[in-house]
């Protein structure tokens, strides 16, 4: 257990950051999800719907820092190109 008073807030610190980090990456993860959900039930309304709100949680959290851009724009091509190759 850290003794001084910097390390001590440091331990903290780090522990509300990463709860954040995990909330918002949870958040993200369900948004991609739901998009493959309704990729898998062949509802190409809902995907798009579900694609919009997906591509903002992922933008949010690379604005954050959750995620580095490069990561959520890979993210955002994937679930975009599955939402626009269904038939």
């Amino acid at each position: 257990m850290a003794n001084i008073k910097s390390a001590k807030k440091r331990i903290l610190v780090n522990e509300t950051r990463a709860a954040r980090n995990k909330a918002i990456r949870s958040k993200v993860k369900t948004s991609i999800k739901k998009v493959e959900a309704s990729i898998s039930a062949g509802d190409k309304a809902a995907a798009q719907a579900n694609l919009v709100n997906a591509i903002s949680e992922i933008e949010k959290a690379a604005s954050k820092g959750v995620y580095h851009k490069n990561n959520a724009s890979r993210k955002v091509s994937r679930i975009s190109k599955a939402v626009s190759s269904m038939a």
